[in-house]
């Protein structure tokens, strides 16, 4: 059986659509070859590292990468899910020769304020909810 390719896109690949991967590289890797992207690639969201690896998935050595360059190389999915939240849906990137675009809303930790433990707390929610939908998805 030939491997489901998806791509995860959110607008910076340092958080939402990391996770997303990391969740489905887990849960079902041998049915799904994954990656994720982002619009405006920037840094890894440490908040987001450090609420992985509180469940044992390590995401600290992952880069962000670009959505454009993949479409560039001509890379093709079988899914592509983007998982910017609602406010930011317009923002998030189309990628063309899919056969099934999904959108899954999440907040993006990079704007959440307050203290570190404050923004922890609702990475975590965020993190949670994620793996909820992943594991709704797969089933």
């Amino acid at each position: 059986m030939d491997k489901k390719r998806v791509l995860f896109i959110c607008v910076h690949n340092s958080a939402r659509s990391q996770m997303a991967e990391a969740y489905l590289k887990q849960m079902a890797g041998d049915r799904f070859e994954v990656e994720s992207a982002g619009l405006e690639p920037g840094i890894l969201n440490p908040i987001a590292v450090e609420t992985m690896k509180e469940i044992g998935i390590d995401i600290s050595g992952n880069k962000t990468k670009s959505a454009f360059d993949f479409y560039r190389q001509g890379k093709q999915y079988d899914y592509v899910i983007t998982v910017c939240d609602e406010s930011q849906a317009a923002k998030c990137p189309v990628f063309p020769a899919i056969t099934r675009r999904l959108h899954w809303g999440f907040d993006d930790p990079a704007g959440f304020t307050g203290s570190w433990q404050e923004k922890l707390k609702k990475t975590r929610n965020v993190r949670d909810a994620i793996k909820q939908k992943i594991e709704e998805w797969i089933e």
